[in-house]
């Protein structure tokens, strides 16, 4: 069995702490797409956001973690994809919230607002969450989203 793909894409502003999730991600046991960017040169962040709507819609990844100084431009960027749920998350709680509640296939961070353990908080407990179901799924169908 092969082991899944997460999808990580950030802006200049992002790129450090996505970086530092490259490595997080690895050591909980996932294979990487990096979207980019690479390094702290500036971008547009409605690009990296709009990269990684396209990997989940293309199927090359079903989840993905997208950066940006906020975090606020490149989640509403993603979420510009009908496949993307991405939710913004500063703690622990929102993010297992996101998947528990809402089915976020993306989880979004401020590398400016979080500190580094924070980040990778919300990372393991977004990626070891499972989408409860029930009365939720009513709800994330009226999205409108696969």
């Amino acid at each position: 069995m092969s082991r899944e793909t997460i999808a990580l894409a950030s802006d200049h502003a992002g790129y450090g702490l996505k970086s530092l999730l490259a490595d997080e991600i690895r050591t909980l046991g996932y294979d990487i797409l990096d979207l980019g960017t690479d390094s702290t040169d500036s971008v547009d962040y409605p690009d990296f956001g709009s990269a990684m709507g396209e990997a989940v819609t293309d199927g090359r990844v079903t989840r993905g973690v997208v950066v940006c100084g906020t975090g606020i431009g490149i989640s509403i960027a993603a979420n510009r994809n009908p496949r993307v749920r991405a939710a913004l998350c500063c703690d622990e709680t929102a993010a297992r919230l996101a998947r528990q509640h809402n089915d976020a296939n993306v989880l979004a961070l401020g590398a400016r607002l979080v500190g580094e353990e924070v980040a990778k908080a919300c990372l393991k407990v977004f990626l070891e969450t499972d989408f409860e179901g029930g009365r939720h799924q009513r709800r994330v169908d009226k999205l409108g989203r696969n």
